[in-house]
């Protein structure tokens, strides 16, 4: 099959590969389809074991640990990032986290550390990768993180994540204004419902896949690779005047209240 772009020669780092059905393998793939130099991350030992197979089967030039959470770790990464390719022309960010009590219970009774913990996460950790980056995108680059609609609406059992991916969002417009001039663009992309493992931490988010396949304009759930192609074309030259957008890939579930 004809890649959709040409991103032969790009460099890019993926964050957020949790197994082979994640949105960042997804995207993964798509970048590689389209002849992509790739790095990937891993949170830990324990999870290196299921994110392995899909750097491998991607031919990923290399992987390394990084947990947000661990001071150092998140530069050590980008440390990495320069002495093996000298550069970087994109970067996707694909994680998130909220505890567990804080995730399933009201938002107006989120505690203030859990909140902190979700915006640390989810929502600022995207602005450190982006501030790390910019060195490195000395020719210009593309940074994108991930989304969902529930930062719009409120959607039931989403919870706390919501008012975090608002602020993700807003985060990302402010980053495609400050680093537009050196020829960063930054992109949060929404999809809709995805069975992923992160996703499952969502109390009954079985019923909110169901819902969205019975009421989608198209009538049909979105996938990895949906995300993928998207992210795949946001990264590439055919997009290199758009910046600062945030886009649905959903069947068209944005279209309703």
């Amino acid at each position: 099959m004809k890649p959709l772009v040409d991103l032969a020669g790009k460099r890019g780092l993926v964050v957020g590969i949790a197994n082979e059905h994640s949105i960042a393998a997804g995207c993964a793939e798509s970048f590689a389809h389209c002849g992509a130099r790739l790095a990937a991350t891993y949170l830990n030992e324990k999870a290196r074991a299921w994110v392995e197979p899909v750097t491998e089967r991607i031919g990923a030039e290399w992987i390394a640990p990084c947990d947000v959470r661990v001071p150092g770790e998140l530069e050590a990464l980008f440390t990495q990032v320069e002495q093996e390719w000298g550069g970087l022309d994109f970067l996707l960010h694909s994680i998130a986290f909220a505890p567990k009590d804080d995730l399933h219970g009201r938002v107006v009774d989120s505690s203030a550390d859990g909140f902190s913990v979700a915006m640390d996460v989810s929502c600022h950790s995207f602005l450190r990768m982006a501030k790390l980056a910019e060195p490195l995108m000395k020719d210009g680059g593309c940074v994108l993180c991930v989304t969902f609609y529930g930062s719009e609406r409120v959607v039931e059992h989403y919870n706390l994540m919501g008012p975090v991916k608002a602020a993700l969002e807003s985060a990302t417009r402010y980053v495609a204004a400050e680093l537009g001039s050196k020829g960063i663009r930054a992109h949060a992309i929404s999809p809709g419902p995805i069975a992923t493992r992160a996703a499952s931490g969502i109390d009954r988010f079985d019923e909110l896949l169901e819902r969205a396949a019975a009421t989608v304009p198209q009538r049909q759930l979105v996938d990895v690779e949906d995300v993928g192609a998207l992210a795949a074309f946001l990264v590439s030259d055919a997009a290199k005047r758009i910046t600062g957008t945030i886009i649905p890939v959903d069947s068209g579930q944005h279209l309703f209240a």
